[in-house]
């Protein structure tokens, strides 16, 4: 590992730097983490868009294109943990750079597919690549965060507005252009941005730091062990409810607003503009993470989430609009705390890494939701159990989470001295 920081590493003195150039870097980090998120959101979620015109060019059915990317998905969450790993060994930066030019890369070769075989170890590409992002890039945007609540609701919107714009992009390329082009001009776009990250890199305007810019006491070993079985709990329960939410979306509006929408395309500019709307929420999580204890705030989103999502359970006509939207929005309000709990009862050498585990659990479960999903529409006919479920788990996680230590704890150093990856 420490020879590749010959090349990739900075190259002048600069990168060990006084406290103005760190908080130089740490703007650059916020910057390109941001980037980075919505990015990877955009990428993993291309195919679900240039799938619908395979399936004329191809003469392949709508199920048989969309298991294509069953391997891709699954590496995006299982590969987490390995790349949370090479984070922490290596260099945060360094993996940032290898995900901004792997990603792209993967994507341009995607688009020179010429059949299902070529398509699936493309898509496996991306989603490998991609696996870098969620365990490293938010790990580095909280170790330089001097406010770690307000950088994660900023990052976190970013990513909801990648989730947003995935199909807009993949849909106006291909039209214009070709499906294609749908990846690899988006793929170009992604390596140039890496090859920027590298260069600043390369000039030591970004840095590795060896501990966070804004240090706490560090939790007690038991706080941490408490700390890492209850998040384990309610990280599982959070991704669940969030994938079976997005999975059953579409579905639910098509069944319950029948009378005021019709055709596919409405039912998914509503479901766009409810995630572009309750991404923003994310912003507001991230404040009162800061403002606020965060197992507070964790508590109260998913103790109001809870009743929401029952009342969704019996809810028809447009009333099913706003429940959906308060429902996603307190999942996502809860995000920058559950983020800032997993940074604060977490050592900072290995921080990559336990980002890297919250991935695997939280994505790892996205099967288990959409299976749960269809079990309940094929058994009942209806989402009624389905809410009431969700509800009942968003009850179970809030109480869950109150057996969560304290957060709160004083700042000790104010900025750590920044060096160079090895």
């Amino acid at each position: 590992m420490a020879g590749l920081g010959v090349f990739f590493g900075p190259m002048t003195a600069s990168a060990r730097t006084e406290t103005g150039t760190a908080r130089s870097s740490a703007g650059l980090a916020l910057g390109f983490s941001c980037v980075g998120h919505a990015y990877a959101h955009i990428f993993t979620m291309l195919y679900l868009t240039v799938v619908l015109v395979l399936e004329r060019e191809w003469g392949m059915g709508y199920a048989e294109l969309i298991r294509l990317s069953t391997i891709g998905a699954l590496l995006f969450g299982a590969a987490a943990l390995p790349m949370g790993w090479l984070g922490d060994r290596w260099s945060a930066v360094g993996m940032m750079v290898v995900f901004f030019i792997g990603t792209g890369a993967a994507s341009i070769a995607t688009g020179f597919a010429r059949d299902p075989v070529e398509m699936t170890l493309g898509l496996a590409a991306i989603g490998l690549a991609a696996s870098i992002y969620h365990p490293v890039g938010i790990a580095w945007l909280v170790r330089n965060a001097a406010q770690r609540g307000r950088a994660l609701g900023f990052n976190g919107f970013f990513g909801g507005l990648g989730v947003a714009l995935a199909s807009a992009i993949a849909g106006v390329l291909t039209d214009l252009i070709s499906w294609r082009a749908a990846f690899v001009i988006p793929g170009i776009v992604c390596i140039a941005t890496g090859l920027a990250l590298w260069g600043c890199w390369r000039a030591g305007l970004v840095v590795d730091l060896r501990g966070d810019r804004v240090e706490e006491k560090p939790a007690s070993r038991g706080d941490m062990m408490r700390a890492f079985f209850v998040l384990s709990l309610t990280m599982l329960l959070a991704g669940l409810i969030a994938t079976a939410m997005s999975t059953v979306m579409p579905k639910l509006f098509a069944e319950r607003l029948s009378d005021y929408v019709s055709g596919t395309s409405s039912v998914g500019m509503l479901v766009m503009a409810l995630y572009l709307v309750t991404g923003t929420t994310q912003l507001l999580g991230g404040h009162m993470a800061d403002r606020f204890s965060a197992k507070t705030v964790y508590v109260l989103m998913f103790a109001l989430q809870a009743p929401v999502l029952l009342l969704a359970a019996v809810a028809a006509g447009p009333s099913i609009v706003p429940l959906m939207a308060l429902a996603a929005g307190f999942n996502t309000m809860a995000i920058p705390s559950e983020s800032a709990l997993l940074a604060r009862f977490s050592p900072s050498k290995h921080r990559s890494l336990a980002f890297g585990a919250k991935f695997v659990i939280a994505l790892g479960i996205g099967p288990v939701a959409i299976m749960l999903v269809a079990w309940v529409e094929q058994a009942t006919g209806s989402f009624f159990l389905l809410f009431m479920l969700l509800g009942a788990f968003a009850g179970v996680l809030a109480l869950a989470a109150l057996l969560l230590p304290s957060d709160r704890a004083a700042e000790v150093k104010p900025a750590p001295v920044a060096v160079p990856a090895e």
